[in-house]
């Protein structure tokens, strides 16, 4: 199995997790690439977070979901304490 090659952000590299849910989606790769590095950074920082797994799936899903539909951070959260 080959991992699709995708941008990280500026501290963190993709997890396995989300790559494989941004990989399947070509609207959220593509948004995924138009978002700078900062603000993917961000968004691996809010899925990686989570302590529960079932709260990491439901992040995770958001990502592709919200990346989607035009969001380019993670909505009502402080940020990523790596920038």
């Amino acid at each position: 199995m080959t991992k699709k090659e995708i941008s990280s952000g500026v501290a963190h590299r993709v997890p396995d997790d989300l790559r494989k849910t941004l990989t399947s989606s070509s609207a959220a790769l593509a948004a995924w690439e138009d978002i700078t590095p900062l603000a993917r950074n961000e968004w691996i920082c809010w899925v990686t977070s989570v302590k529960k797994p079932e709260t990491r799936r439901n992040h995770v899903k958001r990502v592709r979901d919200e990346l989607i539909e035009g969001k380019r951070r993670p909505c009502c959260w402080v940020g990523c304490n790596h920038r």
